[in-house]
Formats: structure tokens, C-alpha cells, sequence
């Protein structure tokens, strides 16, 4: 992976955080650094689960690609809402 491929996957994590973030009715008591974290990593689980299904190429906009990077971002911010409310 080269420098710009790192560059745009911290871009894409960052929207895809704070789109999952909004998806989830109410207030989250994450901090924003948790949001980006937890979108880059639905974004780059998105995009091989996306794969997997063979839906990760397609003309224009990738939307069902995009939905499932959301739809992890969502859950993941519930999840580390979850943990941080734990302790």
C-alpha cells in the first residue's frame, strides 16, 4: 500500500466514522479520535466484505459497498460505547 492509499483510507475512515456515528439515534459518549478509529477500521472490513460478495467493483458510485462500510461503522461505535461504559 503506498502513502496516498494510506492517505485515503484515513480520508474515507474518518466520513465513514461520522456517517456510522450519525446513523445511530441519541447521544454517543466516544470521543471523535474512537469515531475515526472505528470508521477506518469498518472501512477497510467494509471494502473485504464487499469483495467477498463481489460487489466492491462496480460503475460509479460503490453504494452497497458504502452501506456496509456504514452499517460496521455503526456497529463498532455502538460496540466501543458499550466497552468505554464498562469501566
Amino acid at each position: 500500500m503506498e502513502i496516498s492509499g494510506i492517505f485515503t483510507a484515513i480520508v474515507v475512515g474518518i466520513v465513514i466514522g461520522i456517517l456510522g456515528r450519525l446513523a445511530i439515534p441519541g447521544r454517543q459518549r466516544i470521543g471523535i479520535l474512537w469515531t475515526i478509529l472505528v470508521g477506518i477500521l469498518a472501512a477497510l472490513v467494509g471494502t473485504a466484505v464487499a469483495g467477498a460478495f463481489d460487489v466492491a467493483d462496480t460503475k460509479g458510485v460503490d453504494w452497497i459497498e458504502l452501506a456496509i462500510q456504514i452499517g460496521l461503522a455503526a456497529v463498532g461505535v455502538v460496540g466501543v460505547e458499550r466497552l468505554k461504559g464498562r469501566r
